[in-house]
């Protein structure tokens, strides 16, 4: 969640630079796309499977969300875009209970609403509500509904093979998006360079920290796996700090802080409700 985070952080600095959040969601899945491709592993048999639906409903889901946060960031700061953004988690554990069946007890259901209230503290909806934090919603219900379409396919196909199809499918998604705004140019200056620099970090650190989700997801239900994405809200305040000079002001930290605190309450629910060991297949599915 860090590395996602680290690369969000990435991609607001070039937003903040001038360029279109359609060009550096587009760069950050072509980049990881291409720099991945030796290392996935694909095989002929696979190629079919990426004009599978589900594959390609996945794809669109996260080029999506990317698209979303990325326009969020280029105008609000980057801990209150993740606040927004934390309505994902109760997306997906609402989705993950109606269409995979997965257990859902009241107690997390309420401790979800609570975080949905610190959700609203940061949002701020109908009072001062910027633009931007809209898309950060916007981009937490895509989020919300890939991790659910994680925890669907992620025990038919292979973790890099899922990494790849949807950096693959994203880029080929967003290009038609960046045409008007792909760089004309490029000259070896130090600021082309630390541009460069910036597209590998944004690139490199979501493709790093989404493969790292995916083989979570193989043999831990979604509604278990949602509440970590908590842990970015402390990321994102000390990168927006120390990258940005952005601090929440009261209200919106308040809300953070509730966030926070129901989602590791959730963690802990969770880990109760289920102490048994890992079955003796997990570690075979790790070992793939």
């Amino acid at each position: 969640m860090t590395l996602i985070v680290t690369g969000d952080a990435a991609g607001k600095a070039l937003t903040a630079a001038g360029f279109s959040p359609f060009f550096v969601a587009w760069a950050r899945f072509a980049v990881a796309a291409v720099g991945f491709l030796p290392f996935c592993g694909l095989t002929r048999s696979e190629l079919g499977a990426l004009l599978d639906w589900r594959v390609i409903l996945r794809a669109l889901l996260i080029s999506a969300g990317i698209a979303c946060i990325l326009t969020a960031l280029k105008t609000e700061p980057i801990a209150n875009v993740f606040g927004g953004f934390f309505v994902g988690p109760i997306i997906a554990f609402a989705l993950s209970a109606l269409l995979l069946k997965e257990p859902a007890s009241l107690s997390r259901v309420l401790l979800l609403l609570l975080s949905f209230g610190g959700v609203l503290l940061v949002v701020k909806p109908g009072f001062g509500m910027q633009s931007g934090m809209g898309f950060a919603v916007l981009a937490g219900c895509f989020h919300g509904s890939f991790l659910v379409a994680t925890r669907w396919l992620a025990g038919r196909y292979r973790p890099r093979f899922l990494l790849f199809s949807q950096l693959a499918i994203g880029a080929v998604v967003l290009f038609p998006f960046c045409l008007g705004d792909l760089p004309q140019s490029y000259d070896m200056t130090r600021s082309s360079l630390f541009f460069t620099g910036l597209v590998l970090l944004s690139a490199l650190g979501s493709a790093a920290g989404n493969y790292l989700l995916v083989r979570v997801n193989r043999h831990t239900p979604a509604n278990i796996v949602a509440p970590l994405v908590y842990s970015q809200l402390l990321a994102a305040t000390v990168i927006g700090f120390i990258a940005f000079g952005d601090l929440p002001d009261g209200l919106a930290l308040l809300g953070l802080v509730v966030i926070i605190l129901a989602g590791l309450s959730s963690l802990w629910l969770a880990g109760r409700a289920d102490p048994r060991p890992r079955p003796p297949q997990a570690e075979v599915l790790r070992s793939r």
